[in-house]
């Protein structure tokens, strides 16, 4: 299987604050990531960094096998951590915009996903709730036909009861060969469909392993490893 997202020894300060520290990992193709970390670990930075946000200069980060840029901003869809979308714009002009700008939009799959949640696509994303506009946002990232789908803290006010039927309406449109990076504290709701996980401290990572592999060497979830990590 090939490698989708190399990051190798990759660091980043704010003035003297180390962010990161010298991280490395790989992903590959046709698999699911998680990055659990506490707040303030890294995770945002790491992330910004993937998509492009962040200036790498030793390009210590590749995106099937190239360093980031405009070519593979191309390959990533991507969720910010906060709503991008401005209050007076309809959930309709989204999905004109998402349609105008890239071509590997599937505005059918976006139009069904919305309407399985409930969500009007005439509705002001200013009157929606911070949970409804969650929703919405996942739901236009994930149906793009990327490379790579980067999906920065997505649930936080989204319900526990819907954080299931989100999860399989994201998973629905995923290519086979797509892989998929979520950076999220809910850890729970997501093992089940992990195949890798990465734990980040203070800007290193200090766990990362096969979640398969984790639980047949140690018996553990991954919800103990975590708490052992950070205790």
């Amino acid at each position: 299987m090939s490698v989708l997202l190399e990051c190798k020894n990759l660091s980043h300060r704010y003035g003297k604050k180390v962010a990161l520290d010298d991280v490395s990992f790989q992903i590959e193709s046709g698999k699911i990531i998680g990055l659990f970390g506490p707040n303030g670990s890294g995770k945002t930075t790491l992330i910004k960094q993937i998509v492009g946000l962040l200036q790498d200069e030793k390009q210590a980060i590749k995106i099937d096998g190239e360093p980031v840029g405009e070519t593979t901003k191309a390959k990533v869809s991507y969720s910010p951590d906060r709503l991008a979308f401005k209050g007076d714009r309809k959930v309709s002009d989204l999905l004109d915009f998402y349609e105008l700008m890239y071509d590997d939009f599937d505005r059918g799959h976006a139009e069904e996903a919305l309407a399985g949640l409930g969500i009007d696509t005439g509705e002001y994303i200013g009157k929606m709730s911070k949970g409804t506009g969650e929703k919405t946002q996942i739901i236009l990232v994930m149906s793009r036909k990327a490379k790579l789908y980067v999906l920065d803290e997505p649930f936080a006010g989204i319900d526990p009861v819907a954080r299931e039927t989100v999860i399989r309406i994201m998973l629905q449109n995923m290519p086979e060969d797509a892989s998929l990076l979520l950076s999220t504290h809910h850890i729970q709701e997501t093992e089940q469909i992990l195949d890798k996980a990465i734990f980040i401290k203070e800007g290193k990572i200090v766990f990362q392993k096969s979640v398969e592999e984790m639980r047949e060497e140690s018996g553990r979830s991954l919800s103990e490893a975590y708490m052992e990590v950070f205790r």
